[in-house]
C-alpha cells in the first residue's frame, strides 16, 4: 500500500505551443465533466507598491463579459446548461471552475476561451466592481478571524508579498477606482497561456479534449512578463501584535512560525504537516486537554498551508476567558518544545501517515472533487505527479525528522504572536 500511488487515476498532460498546459483525467463517472482553469497568479504576484488586491479584483472582472458573451448571455448559458460555476483567489492562484454535462463541455470550453482572450469592460464597470470589492473588504474585516490573519501577515512579513492578504491592503483597495489603466496591464501580464493550466476531469477522452482545446485556445498569444517576487529576509526575533475588538467576542490567539515553502522532494514540509496533525488535531493530547477536559478553549487547530514561497506554520485557539490566553499560549509553546525535545512513538507516527493517506484517497470520490484537488496541487507544481511525490515523502518521514524540523521551525526568532480581544493587550 505504501508504494502505491495515492493519486491513482491515469492522466494525460499536454503542453501547447503557446505555453498553455492541459491535464485531462478520464474518470468513471458518466456524463459529468469538471473544468478547472488555474491561473498561476494570486496575491503573491502583486509586487508593485500600491497595487495589492488585483488578483482577487480580476476574479470579479472576469465576469464582466466580452463582445460575444456579455454578462447576461454568459449567465444565460450557465442556466441553460445547468452548469455549476464559480471562482476563487488565493495567495498563489486564481481558479475558475465549472461542472456540467459532457454534451455541453465544448460549448463551455469555447465560452471560457473567449473571456480569457477577449475580456472587455468599461471604466464605469471597473469602478462599480472596485466599490464592490471595497464593500467585500469591509464585510470580511468585520469578522475576527479575517482581521487576525490580516494583522498576522502584515506583522510577520517585511518584504514578501505574503505580507498582504488576498484581499489586499485597505489603502490600495480604496484607490482601486483610479487604477483602470493598471487593471488592463495586470490582465495583459498574467492572463496569458504560460500562466494558465486547464484541468479537465470527467467522462472524456484525452485526444478529443486536446483537439477542442487546440481549436478554442490554440490561438491565444503567449506573453512576455516575468514576475520577480521579493525574497523575505530572515526574521531575527519574536514579534507580537494585539487587536482590540469593539464588539463582543471571545479572545483569539494566533501563534505563527516561519516555515518552508511547499516541496515535494525534501521531507521538511511533509514533517510539518504531520506535526500539525499529531500536535493539534482533534485526536491530539493538547486538544483533548484544552477542549474536551478543561473546556478552556472551544476552537483549536494548526495549519502548515502549502505555498510557493516560505510561509507560516500557524496555530489558532479561541479561548473562553481573557485571563487564560497567556496560559494557553504557554501550552501551545510547550507542545512545540515537546516535538523538538524527543522523538514521537514510531507506531503513532505510522498510524497518522496511514490516516492522512486514507483520508486523501477517500476524498477523490467524484469528478469535481478530483478536479478541485488537482487544481490546488497544479498551482504549486503544475503536474498531478506532485501529489504522489508528496505522499511518498510522508512515508519517508521519521520520528527523528520531526525533532530536527521542530527545532529550527519552532525557534523563537521566527515566531509571530497575534491576539484579539475586547480591551487591552494580552
Amino acid at each position: 500500500m505504501a508504494n502505491a500511488k495515492v493519486f491513482a487515476y491515469e492522466y494525460d498532460q499536454h503542453d501547447f505551443d503557446n505555453g498553455l498546459r492541459l491535464i485531462t483525467v478520464p474518470v468513471p463517472y458518466p456524463e459529468v465533466v469538471s473544468l478547472y482553469i488555474v491561473v498561476h497568479a494570486g496575491s503573491r504576484n502583486e509586487v508593485e507598491e500600491g497595487r495589492s488586491g488585483f488578483a482577487h479584483f480580476f476574479e470579479h472582472m472576469m465576469f464582466r463579459g466580452t463582445p460575444d458573451y456579455p454578462p447576461e448571455r454568459y449567465e444565460a448559458v450557465l442556466q441553460e446548461t445547468g452548469a455549476s460555476s464559480n471562482a476563487y483567489t488565493d495567495d498563489d492562484r486564481t481558479v475558475y471552475h465549472t461542472t456540467l454535462t459532457r454534451e455541453d463541455f465544448e460549448r463551455m470550453l469555447a465560452m471560457e476561451a473567449d473571456r480569457f482572450q477577449h475580456l472587455e469592460y468599461k471604466l464605469e464597470d471597473f469602478q462599480t466592481e472596485a466599490l464592490a470589492v471595497y464593500g467585500e473588504y469591509n464585510k470580511d474585516s468585520a469578522e475576527p478571524v479575517n482581521k487576525l490573519f490580516e494583522v498576522l501577515r502584515d506583522t510577520a512579513f517585511d518584504a514578501h508579498t505574503y505580507k498582504h492578504t488576498t484581499m489586499g491592503f485597505l489603502r490600495d483597495i480604496e484607490k482601486m477606482p483610479q487604477m483602470y489603466d493598471y487593471s488592463r496591464l495586470f490582465f495583459d501580464r498574467f492572463y496569458r497561456p504560460e500562466y494558465t493550466t486547464l484541468v479537465v476531469v470527467g467522462d472524456v477522452r484525452p485526444d478529443e479534449v486536446r483537439e477542442m482545446v487546440q481549436r478554442h485556445w490554440g490561438g491565444w498569444r503567449r506573453g512576455t512578463y516575468k514576475v520577480e517576487v521579493p525574497r523575505e529576509p530572515a526574521q531575527k526575533g519574536g514579534r507580537e501584535a494585539h487587536i482590540p475588538w469593539k464588539t463582543h467576542t471571545l479572545p483569539y490567539l494566533l501563534i505563527a512560525q516561519k516555515a518552508p515553502a511547499y516541496c515535494d522532494n525534501q521531507v521538511d514540509c511533509a514533517a510539518l504537516d504531520l506535526i500539525s496533525f499529531l500536535g493539534f488535531s482533534e485526536s491530539s493530547p493538547l486538544y483533548e486537554r484544552l477542549v474536551i477536559e478543561e473546556q478552556s478553549v472551544d476552537l483549536l487547530w494548526a495549519s502548515n498551508a502549502d505555498h510557493i514561497d516560505p510561509y507560516l506554520f500557524t496555530v489558532m485557539a479561541r479561548v473562553k476567558e481573557d485571563d487564560q490566553v497567556g496560559r494557553i499560549k504557554e501550552q501551545i509553546l510547550s507542545t512545540f518544545e515537546t516535538f523538538a525535545a524527543q522523538p514521537i512513538d514510531p507506531g503513532k507516527l505510522e498510524s497518522v501517515k496511514s490516516h492522512l493517506r486514507y483520508r486523501f484517497a477517500l476524498g477523490l470520490n467524484n469528478s469535481e472533487a478530483i478536479a478541485s484537488t488537482l487544481a490546488y496541487y497544479v498551482s504549486l507544481r503544475r503536474t498531478p505527479e506532485t501529489i504522489n511525490k508528496l505522499y511518498t515523502l510522508y512515508e519517508q518521514v521519521t520520528a527523528e525528522d520531526l525533532v530536527r524540523v521542530a527545532r529550527w521551525c519552532f525557534a523563537e526568532q521566527g515566531r509571530t504572536v497575534v491576539t484579539l480581544s475586547n480591551g487591552g493587550a494580552q
